[in-house]
């Protein structure tokens, strides 16, 4: 195992920590394409290479994702009803992604995932956020939005926040704790859609040592030192920088990454 390839690890997810922590937005937009990337330069899993870099992404938001529940529950945000009526449809739409993900070839689903950049990115762009459009609904309602939550993030590899964050806010809940009550999902919607990953790719022949599944855990230990330990520092970024200027100016940049990813898949 190349130790320049094992030294990219920490290093990217340094870089995720700040921007995860500045912007909100999730390390899975930066970490995928950048694993595409690196396995790409090393050859590894050549048929699977999305597949591998979307399943050791979401790997990585198990462990990252708690220490945000944690301190948004501290300050006692989170709307623990609506996550637990949500949780029941993030657990089946997180394997359903994952199967849906193992189903489909690695270039259809970097074209899933450079469509999904695009759209996110422009949304950041513009910067408008939905309009409260009702309450919450009953049961149904929350299980069916789980569903699409845990299968969005499943085919993409993020962990919920873009997709839970909106829904809520269009239901008419109120940005703090929208954000704080996303945090709490995140961490069953990476639980799900790692677990997808993990059992679809066990029968892949062309993964690397040290992968279970679609999972590369060499690289979700390293990403992940590395942005336990930026992510305090981008969240003080956000409070001492013109973060709204900057979010957009990267949100450009996402969008070139997303639709370069587009052209590769479809052309």
């Amino acid at each position: 195992m190349d130790w320049i390839m094992l030294a990219s690890f920490p290093v990217l997810g340094l870089f995720a920590g700040v921007l995860a922590g500045m912007f909100g937005i999730g390390g899975g937009l930066v970490i995928v394409p950048v694993l595409v990337l690196v396995f790409g330069y090393y050859d590894l899993a050549p048929d699977h290479r999305m597949h591998l870099a979307i399943g050791t992404s979401l790997g990585t938001i198990i462990f990252t994702s708690v220490s945000s529940l944690l301190a948004h529950h501290r300050k006692r945000a989170v709307l623990w009803p609506t996550v637990r009526r949500l949780v029941p449809g993030i657990l089946v739409g997180g394997l359903l992604g994952a199967a849906i993900a193992d189903s489909i070839t690695n270039r259809a689903l970097g074209g899933v995932f450079g469509l999904f950049v695009v759209t996110i990115s422009l949304y950041l762009v513009i910067g408008r956020r939905p309009g409260a459009h009702g309450q919450m609904p009953g049961w149904p309602g929350h299980v069916l939005a789980g569903l699409v939550i845990g299968s969005v993030s499943a085919l993409t590899g993020i962990g919920g926040g873009a997709v839970t964050n909106p829904f809520l806010l269009w239901r008419g809940v109120n940005i703090r704790n929208s954000v704080a009550t996303s945090a709490a999902c995140t961490l069953p919607v990476a639980l799900a859609s790692a677990t997808g990953f993990l059992f679809a790719g066990l029968g892949a022949g062309d993964l690397p040592a040290g992968a279970t599944g679609y999972i590369y855990w060499p690289a979700v230990a390293g990403i992940t030192l590395g942005s336990v330990l930026t992510a305090p520092l981008g969240a003080h970024f956000a409070h001492s920088m013109p973060v709204e200027q900057l979010r957009r100016g990267f949100a450009v940049l996402l969008v070139f990454v997303g639709a370069r990813m587009l052209w590769r898949s479809f052309f």
